[in-house]
């Protein structure tokens, strides 16, 4: 947990007028966020975003009091939080501009691993779209057994993936739109007890709250953005499935969808994804695979190339970001600053410099690997 700043860190989130983004202006403008509830009024009106009224909302008792009751709940139930700044949160979703503050998780995988899919779809799955993502997900085994899955845990497609996942030995997330008090559907709650075992369910609801149909908008956010990629199995034109795919277009990132007979209802969002060169067609996890740059053997290859070829012409700062590249298969910008503890102004003129040599490129979402 994160220590005595743990109720100020989850107080923040309750405060009335202060959302994610705002809260960030907040976190970057103090050192300690306990400020926000213990400066007074006429230092507070100093960080961009504060109003007198939210000033006011900040010091309504109700908020930290609240916040207690949430911790207590937390130690109950072995509930790992994750403030934004946490070296644990979910590095890939940290560059969402619209990512939580605060992430609640009960599980027993690492959220920073280095390859994660998000597998979403319609809830009136098909034959066809429970084979493919059956299909997908042994596939995935096969090659990446560390891969980790995400999905939301709902009726159809999700849940199909992460039964397959499971079947396959591979950690999978349930991201949910309530809090970690209860499970919806509750017919899946078998399901998510063992996902405990293998994985774990994530939101940045608090207890008590409902799985209203809002809810299920912002947690999208989070699938969309906690991933390297998103693949779309089955979606009508309209539907949580598409609206997850186009978060995740935002954020430039990866997006794949398996195509479907034309015409047919639940293949309709996925032929439009396509259509409008949004997502690439996939018919395999193989194919997800090549454009991700993630197969090993030719990774391996072009390394090698890279090592014998190039290496020689670089200078000791690029020398030593592709020496952190060959070691993984790609990595962001922002990972890639953390590693080296380099400013991402300095880190972004290398990369640019290495690009223009034929060293690296520059993928969708500020992912950078050796070519």
């Amino acid at each position: 947990m994160s220590g005595r700043n743990l109720i100020y860190q989850i107080g923040i989130t309750l405060v009335k007028g202060i959302g994610n983004i705002i809260a960030k202006q907040i976190i970057n403008n103090l050192d300690d966020i306990s400020l926000v509830f213990t400066e007074k009024k006429h230092l507070l009106e100093r960080i961009p975003g504060l109003s007198r009224r939210i000033i006011d909302e900040i010091h309504n008792p109700e908020v930290l009091k609240r916040a207690e009751q949430e911790i207590l709940f937390i130690e109950k139930n072995k509930i790992t939080p994750l403030f934004i700044t946490d070296s644990s949160y979910p590095k890939r979703l940290q560059e969402c501009i619209d990512s939580p503050v605060m992430l609640y998780f009960r599980g027993n995988v690492d959220l920073n691993v280095p390859k994660i899919i998000s597998i979403v779809g319609t809830r009136n799955a098909s034959a066809y779209g429970r084979d493919m993502t059956d299909q997908l997900l042994h596939d995935i085994k096969a090659k990446f057994p560390d891969m980790l899955i995400v999905s939301g845990l709902a009726y159809g497609i999700d849940i199909i993936a992460h039964r397959a996942a499971l079947r396959e030995n591979l950690a999978t997330i349930g991201v949910l739109a309530h809090g970690l008090d209860r499970i919806y559907p509750a017919v899946h709650r078998n399901t998510a007890v063992e996902m405990l075992n293998n994985g774990g369910l994530l939101t940045d609801f608090m207890s008590e709250t409902n799985p209203d149909r809002q809810n299920f908008v912002k947690r999208n956010r989070i699938i969309a953005g906690i991933a390297d990629c998103t693949v779309v199995v089955e979606s009508a034109e309209k539907g949580g499935a598409l609206i997850t795919a186009n978060i995740a277009d935002s954020y430039n990132r990866d997006l794949f969808a398996y195509p479907g007979k034309v015409g047919d209802r639940y293949s309709e969002g996925c032929n439009s994804l396509i259509k409008f060169r949004k997502a690439a067609l996939v018919t395999s996890a193989q194919d997800v695979f090549r454009e991700m740059n993630w197969d090993v053997q030719t990774q391996t290859a072009i390394r090698q190339t890279v090592q014998r070829n190039l290496f020689i012409d670089l200078n000791p700062e690029e020398k030593t970001i592709t020496d952190l590249l060959s070691k993984a298969e790609n990595m962001q910008l922002n990972v890639l600053a953390i590693e080296l503890n380099w400013p991402v102004s300095k880190l972004s003129s290398v990369l640019f410099e290495l690009e223009m040599k034929g060293v690296v490129r520059c993928k969708p979402g500020g992912v950078y690997t050796l070519i």
